[in-house]
Parts: C-alpha cells; sequence; structure tokens
C-alpha cells in the first residue's frame, strides 16, 4: 500500500471566497489516496485561526517529517499549489523534496507530471500564490492606515471603550461601567496619594469587576491603564500616537499629574503614610515615602513605618530612613 503525507491548509478569506474549508480539502485528498491505492500517514492542518509562528512551525514540521520518512512514502499531497506554500521560499523547500529527498509533489485538484513542463507549470501557479499573498499584505497595511487616519483603533478597543458596528463599519463607543473604573483609577493615583499596590488595593476594596472572568484587577493592567494615552483621546499605530475619535475618559490635567507621578519612578510596593505628600527629601527633593515593615519580636510581632526617599535604592543614595 502506497504512504502519503498531507498538508490542508484554509484562511477565513479564502473559506468564503472559494466556499472549500478544512473538510473539505481533507476529504479531497484522503480520496485520491484511496484511489491509488494507498493512505496518509501523517495529515497537516494549518487552520484559518493560526498565526504566523504557528504557520510556520506546522510547515516546518511537515518539511522534516517527509524527510525523515522519504525511503517510505509515495508523495506530498496537497489540493492546489497555493496551499502548499504561501510564498516562493516555502516552495523551494517543497522543491527539494522531490529532487533530492524523491518525495513527488502531487496536487489533487492541479495535476502536472513531473517533468520541466510540469514544473514550469507549478512554479508559475506558485509565483501567483505569492504574488496575492504580499498584495494582499499591503492591501491590509493601507486599510489599517486608512483606518487610523480616521480616527479609528486598528484592534480591539482598550479596556473603557467597546467595538460596536454601525452601518457596517467597526466603531468605538464608551463601555458605562468600565470607563467609570478607569476614571476611578486615575482619581486614586493623581488625587488621593497612592501608589500603584495602594490602588489596586483600593479599587479591588471598592468591590469593582475588572472582567466577568476575572473579577479583581490585576496590578499590571492598572500600570498599563495608567500609561494608556487612549483615555485622553489618541490612538496608537505603529509606535506613534494619533488623534483619535474616542471620547476621552480623562482631562489632560489628571492625565500630566499621573505621568509626572510615575516618571519620578516612586517606590512602588506600599502605600504613602499620612501626608507623605508634603514631605521632601532634603538630599534631592524628591518624595518621602512610608514602608511598612514587620519583625518579629520575644514578644511576637511588631510593626514599623520606615520614612525613605521614593528613589532610596538608586546608586548613590542615602540609604538612611527614620522608623515610628
Amino acid at each position: 500500500m502506497k504512504q502519503y503525507v498531507a498538508l490542508a491548509r484554509v484562511s477565513s478569506r479564502e473559506q468564503e471566497r472559494e466556499g472549500f474549508s478544512l473538510d473539505i480539502q481533507e476529504d479531497a485528498l484522503k480520496r485520491y489516496a484511496e484511489a491509488q491505492g494507498g493512505t496518509i500517514i501523517r495529515l497537516f492542518r494549518i487552520a484559518e485561526t493560526a498565526s504566523k509562528s504557528e504557520e510556520r512551525r506546522t510547515f516546518r514540521e511537515l518539511i522534516s517529517f517527509a524527510k525523515k520518512r522519504c525511503f517510505e512514502l509515495d508523495g506530498l499531497l496537497v489540493y492546489k499549489v497555493d496551499r502548499a506554500a504561501r510564498n516562493l521560499f516555502d516552495f523551494v523547500e517543497i522543491e527539494r523534496l522531490e529532487s533530492e529527498y524523491d518525495v513527488p509533489f502531487l496536487c489533487v485538484s492541479q495535476p502536472t507530471e513531473n517533468n520541466p513542463a510540469g514544473r514550469m507549470m507549478r512554479r508559475t501557479l506558485a509565483n501567483m500564490a505569492s504574488f496575492y499573498t504580499e498584495q494582499q499584505s499591503v492591501d491590509v497595511r493601507e486599510g489599517l492606515a486608512r483606518r487610523v487616519r480616521e480616527g479609528w483603533f486598528v484592534s480591539l478597543a482598550p479596556y473603557g471603550y467597546r467595538n460596536v458596528r454601525r452601518e457596517g463599519r467597526s466603531i468605538v463607543e464608551v463601555d458605562p461601567i468600565a470607563a467609570d473604573n478607569v476614571r476611578r483609577i486615575f482619581q486614586l493615583y493623581a488625587w488621593e496619594h497612592l501608589t500603584i499596590d495602594g490602588v489596586t488595593a483600593a479599587i479591588n476594596a471598592e468591590g469593582r469587576i475588572w472582567r466577568p472572568s476575572t473579577p479583581t484587577f490585576p496590578r499590571s493592567s492598572i500600570h498599563n491603564i495608567l500609561r494608556d494615552r487612549a483615555y485622553i483621546g489618541e490612538i496608537e499605530f505603529r509606535g506613534a500616537w494619533y488623534p483619535g475619535k474616542q471620547e476621552p475618559l480623562i482631562d489632560r490635567s489628571t492625565w500630566d499629574r499621573v505621568q509626572a507621578l510615575l516618571g519620578e519612578g516612586d517606590y512602588h510596593t506600599h502605600a504613602l503614610t499620612y501626608a507623605g505628600e508634603f514631605i521632601r527629601c532634603a538630599h534631592c527633593g524628591h518624595p518621602v515615602t512610608g514602608e511598612c515593615k514587620t519583625k518579629k519580636t520575644r514578644d511576637g510581632a511588631r510593626s514599623y513605618v520606615y520614612y525613605r526617599c521614593a528613589r532610596y535604592t538608586k546608586p548613590g543614595r542615602p540609604r538612611s530612613g527614620s522608623r515610628v
């Protein structure tokens, strides 16, 4: 019995346009193998949800498998030439399997002979597939750039907003509950003199919900929110920020204050103590914060508060502090 290795690949756009799915390809490949008196010993699948890295990993696994089992394989089966490779570099790898490892390349719906004319036909089809992929990438980039110029996010809207479709277009509107959480986070950090740890503890203590699947607010997410310029009406694209059409959630004065506080590099593992916002380091002028430490004693445990400069961990800075 003949033995084949097979590859089935599809993208969402191709599936919608051409009307065939992975299942249809697999059925066609299996019927071909059976008609030739053989079977498929390994079938590789690349679905429309696969990322580029997943596609590359699956393709490399296919090539590696075919090379290792080349002496027992009677061919590599694909539905069409453009199912096998999306660029000419991958197609060269497939041709090497045929020329160097004697694994015939067989297209079920586009049969060609293994001779100069047949190989020229396959290379022409591969060139067309490569051109289509590259042109599609250019079109997508242009579409994303156009959407940015119009003031819309190119991906999912950040926390505090939600994506909706109106008149066939994806736009962004404010999510009332999440937006209120964002405003509260900025309020706590900017005007109530809390560190990020303090904000995290305070907002979770208020019983607010981050997401239904994750009720409590993660510290890292709160830090990202405080750094996200989307909340003052901007959108990010390729490392730069542009004017957006979404409604700002934070006023500019609050935003500027938060960025100034974040830029001071405050020690973030504790909350500020009483009157901390009025105490400044005599050495450098940065805020003095209070850190609570619990130490074991013969009588059990005792808590102390150490007042230190927010940058006391920097090289060359005084390490002394006052304990109360």
